[in-house]
């Protein structure tokens, strides 16, 4: 009977956890929701986005793609809300998921972020979205994907699952405290984690393959303008990896912007730096006519 006691409050605990993750986005009137499309399927995995659009009014709307974080191997859609910058600018919003490190190991997750923004892509007319005015975001492994997302342009390396799209080019990536080099986050000198070794899989000692999922060594001068930012005190992915990111837009002429917050943790930002930040990526937007 007390077995039986513990098993019903872990089974409780369990549903109150996702429960709390789960959380409603609010947008403005006029705003429509579209939650679970299904944008790839693979084997017997669907990959879900949720869609948030503004009122169709003869131009097509600006988007942003966002992808949540969690090292790779957790987080959901639903965990993400901080969308009223974009609502209040008219964007549409596609909020992703991806497949995590327990279904399969890297490249996965950036096939899958590769087949959103072909989705996209290939519905922007009915969606009424101007591809042209497209913004990949994410934070820490989300923000990895990101970059992934939008600096893999025309390489079709990672898009066996969603083939047959040219001219694949985001206007912008959004990277908050991102990982720019997986290897260095595996085996560097400043931090290491076993999220990245895991998510490597049977591949974790295979540096060339390491550096093809890293976003540090896929810059090019056609590279899309990027906003970084970075918690100078992160402990959990090391702020030198944006310094690298930073140095290497640079070195290959791509507009860039890299915002440093003083002694900020791993998003655990102040709600001064928070309202700065938002405040600056949509200024760099304004300035790239987005």
């Amino acid at each position: 009977m007390k077995r039986l006691f513990v098993m019903i409050c872990l089974i409780w605990a369990g549903q109150k956890s996702i429960a709390q993750e789960i959380k409603k986005v609010e947008y403005p009137q006029g705003y429509t929701e579209q939650l679970n499309i299904i944008y790839t399927k693979v084997n017997d995995w669907e990959g879900k986005l949720d869609l948030y659009l503004p009122p169709a009014q003869g131009k097509a709307s600006p988007l942003v793609i966002n992808i949540h974080g969690g090292g790779w191997n957790k987080g959901t859609k639903e965990s993400q809300t901080g969308f009223s910058s974009f609502f209040k600018k008219g964007y549409a919003v596609a909020n992703i998921e991806y497949r995590l490190t327990g279904q399969t190991t890297a490249p996965a997750a950036i096939e899958d972020t590769r087949c959103a923004l072909i989705y996209i892509l290939k519905n922007a007319k009915q969606l009424n979205v101007d591809p042209d005015k497209i913004v990949i975001m994410g934070s820490s492994a989300g923000a990895h994907l990101a970059l992934m997302g939008g600096l893999m342009e025309n390489s079709h390396l990672f898009d066996s699952n969603c083939k047959g799209t040219e001219n694949i080019k985001v206007a912008a990536i959004i990277d908050k405290y991102g990982i720019t080099d997986v290897w260095d986050w595996g085996y560097g000198v400043h931090k290491t984690s076993k999220s990245a070794t895991s998510w490597l899989g049977t591949k974790a000692k295979d540096q060339d393959f390491a550096k093809s999922v890293s976003p540090l060594y896929q810059i090019k001068r056609t590279s899309p303008p990027t906003f970084i930012v970075h918690g100078d005190a992160d402990p959990i992915v090391p702020y030198e990896q944006s310094v690298a990111l930073k140095a290497k837009l640079d070195e290959m002429g791509v507009k860039n912007e890299f915002m440093t917050v003083k002694d900020g943790q791993h998003g655990k930002f102040s709600p001064e730096d928070n309202k700065e930040m938002n405040t600056r990526i949509m200024a760099f937007l304004k300035g790239l006519g987005l």
